[in-house]
């Protein structure tokens, strides 16, 4: 069964760099469904090189236009061409104190323009140490989704654990599936990500896991072998 990989590359690569990066990818033969969310700034360069790559933003503004700088607008990104946008990624929230009532309007103006997207949820170590995990996963998805319709075809949810991002820690698959299982179960048939130091190593074993239908990856997704590894995970 095929599954969908996402690769958010975060803050990094260079323009030669996204070039090799497609020119490899583009001519491997892939398993599973590739879509790419490069730096705001790649993005024409990323649209011209991906093939049949989609790509998306990592991130974009609630506001629809005016006095925001450094700010992309859904409906700037939507012009450019772009399929989706993250939003709520644990760094978002985290560093730039997101909130999930922040989350939900830029959920509402990305879908309003047209976007698909991916929307992030996920506990830190601390409240997973407090037996919480559950309980705040459930209010991200009722807060940052309230009235919003649960369509296959333009939302889909990624649990991505705050204490496996970027840490080379990541939950067991036993512990991945608990969550997405109670995911599953608010959620429906959208489909569910699984994002926390996702490797070619652990890639296939995650995503057998029956309510886990991808991976959302950084690290790992911005070599050219690595990605190709993980879109020919077997499952």
């Amino acid at each position: 069964m095929s599954k969908l990989i996402v690769g958010n590359w975060k803050m990094n690569q260079t323009q030669q760099l996204l070039k090799d990066f497609f020119l490899t990818v583009t001519a491997a033969k892939l398993a599973h469904e590739a879509w790419i969310a490069p730096q705001a700034l790649h993005f024409s360069l990323a649209m011209a090189c991906a093939g049949g790559i989609k790509i998306g933003a990592q991130n974009c503004s609630q506001h629809n236009d005016g006095a925001f700088t450094g700010e992309n607008s859904a409906a700037a990104l939507k012009d450019l061409g772009a399929h989706f946008t993250l939003v709520g990624h644990s760094e978002r929230r985290q560093i730039f104190g997101e909130t999930d009532a922040v989350c939900l309007a830029k959920n509402l103006r990305a879908l309003a323009h047209g976007l698909t997207v991916i929307y992030c949820v996920g506990e830190t170590l601390e409240e997973r140490e407090a037996g919480r995990t559950l309980e705040v996963v459930r209010r991200q998805l009722k807060e940052g989704m309230r009235g919003i319709e649960a369509d296959p075809h333009r939302v889909i949810i990624a649990y991505e654990p705050v204490w496996a991002i970027g840490t080379g820690k990541v939950a067991t698959p036993a512990q991945a599936q608990e969550v997405h299982a109670a995911i599953r179960a608010e959620v429906g048939g959208l489909k569910i990500l699984y994002g926390g130091s996702v490797k070619p190593d652990n890639a296939s074993e995650l995503l057998r896991q029956k309510d886990i239908d991808g991976a959302l990856v950084g690290g790992a997704s911005l070599k050219a072998a690595d990605f190709i590894a993980l879109c020919q995970a077997p499952v």
